[in-house]
């Protein structure tokens, strides 16, 4: 794949498209989850990286209304994987973050992605907890 894919900041997309995205890079069915409308009422910005068109990477920030971003959906098409799209993505997210007046980026992985968000991306490990609702 050359050239590097490009990055657009409050991308345009289309709740097929990145309901596709997600589902490749997450292993899961392809649903009707209503991105489009989640992402204007809930996110503080978000970054798609494209590639002769096509949607190829996806991360959403949402904000506390102060200074606390955090990381979602963060996803790269398994064929473009390893070519840094996700560092670039993450990259733009906390740029963003920085200029809407965030202090912290937040993010929460599993143990398979801490080579990606702490080594790749310089974010340090924190503790948190989840709670599964469902």
């Amino acid at each position: 794949m050359d050239p590097a894919p490009t990055l657009h900041v409050r991308g345009a997309l289309t709740d097929a498209e990145l309901e596709a995205l997600h589902a490749t890079a997450f292993g899961h069915d392809p649903g009707a989850t209503p991105w489009g409308r989640r992402l204007a009422q809930h996110s503080l910005t978000w970054v798609t990286a494209r590639h002769d068109g096509r949607l190829v990477g996806f991360v959403n920030v949402v904000g506390d209304g102060g200074v606390h971003a955090i990381l979602l959906d963060t996803c790269v098409a398994p064929d473009v994987r390893g070519r840094g799209v996700g560092r670039a993505l993450v990259a733009a997210a906390v740029e963003q973050a920085r200029a809407a007046g965030c202090r912290w980026v937040h993010a929460d992985d599993e143990p398979h992605l801490v080579a990606f968000y702490e080594d790749a991306c310089g974010l340090r490990p924190t503790a948190a907890g989840l709670v599964r609702l469902v």
